[in-house]
């Protein structure tokens, strides 16, 4: 990606310091309780048939 942006003239910018309105406490419960779901639900991607009379294969 930084090749891309330095391409077109831009940088990759990356901010000085964390936000002080950051909740350490939300974000640790959110990557035990929400991630795990999140990340189990990624498919592979599969070929299907968008036809309506035909079932598609896989």
């Amino acid at each position: 990606m930084g090749k891309l942006l330095h391409r077109h003239g831009w940088s990759v910018q990356v901010p000085a310091r964390r936000a002080l309105e950051r909740d350490e406490e939300a974000i640790a419960a959110w990557k035990e309780q929400v991630w795990p779901v999140v990340k189990a639900s990624e498919r592979t991607w599969a070929p299907t048939c968008a036809s309506k009379t035909k079932p598609g294969r896989g």
